[in-house]
């Protein structure tokens, strides 16, 4: 594979195992919070297989930098992280202050979103010509199977619950919706990917992707949001104040204490 097309798919883990590194974090967050012992459990697992997947992706991306899985997890600022947006809105909504209560709602709707997207987009990678993103998503997509599953119960069970998590959900969508436009959004680092045979172009899934959507939301008697607004900037470093917090976080015990092993 000639140099440029490693740098390419070097360039697009990053983007997917910054996705999944940050969303590995939020879902964190819910441990010994959840609703319900089961479901902490289950979050956590489902952490756990976004964490999985990240080391991957940072490992194949940072060999093509010269740089290590934990210095592109921990030695990396805001500025320098790839993921979308929709993965570092806080657990309590868009709109919520640093350090709201998380809201169970948001933290399914999102997973909704951006795990049925996750899936579309492993899916395709099955038959990429790199090798590697083959492999890893040949594992991830059996994994982003459950999770879609497992946000798709929640989100048709308070959607089409009470009068109060019906008022909950909607109102997650609603907020959560204007940051999905940014996961199909073609540059040309993706027009050249899928030239090559080794990625999706982002665009080609978001028919699927919203038809597999709006079947989950017609069935928890939820309306789908109008387009409108489409903040965008993840893919290029330009985030919102929230990511600053979350790597404040998940950072401060490595910066802490550089070089340590245990």
């Amino acid at each position: 594979m000639p140099d440029g097309r490693i740098v390419g798919a070097a360039e697009y883990a990053l983007r997917l195992g910054d996705d999944a590194l940050i969303g590995a974090q939020r879902l964190a967050q819910w441990c010994a919070h959840a609703p319900e012992l089961e479901e902490d459990v289950a979050l956590a697992n489902i952490a756990l297989d976004q964490l999985g997947a990240a080391r991957v992706l940072l490992t194949y991306a940072g060999a093509a930098m010269g740089r290590s899985e934990d210095d592109l997890a921990y030695l990396r600022d805001d500025h320098e992280f790839r993921n979308c947006l929709l993965a570092e809105l806080p657990n309590a909504g868009p709109a919520a202050a640093h350090g709201a209560p998380g809201d169970f709602g948001v933290t399914m709707g999102r997973m909704l979103l951006l795990e049925t997207w996750q899936l579309l987009t492993f899916s395709s990678l099955v038959d990429s010509s790199d090798h590697t993103l083959s492999a890893v998503a040949a594992k991830a997509r059996r994994q982003w199977q459950y999770h879609v599953d497992h946000a798709t119960q929640w989100t048709v069970r308070l959607g089409d619950g009470t009068q109060e998590s019906h008022r909950r959900m909607q109102a997650a969508i609603d907020d959560l919706w204007p940051y999905t436009h940014e996961l199909f959004e073609d540059d040309e680092l993706c027009r050249e990917l899928a030239d090559a045979g080794i990625a999706p172009l982002p665009s080609s899934l978001r028919p699927q992707w919203t038809e597999v959507v709006g079947d989950v939301l017609t069935r928890a008697t939820l309306t789908m949001p109008s387009d409108g607004w489409a903040p965008s900037g993840g893919r290029t470093g330009q985030h919102t104040e929230h990511l600053s917090y979350l790597l404040a976080e998940m950072q401060v015990v490595h910066r802490a204490y550089p070089g340590a092993s245990w």
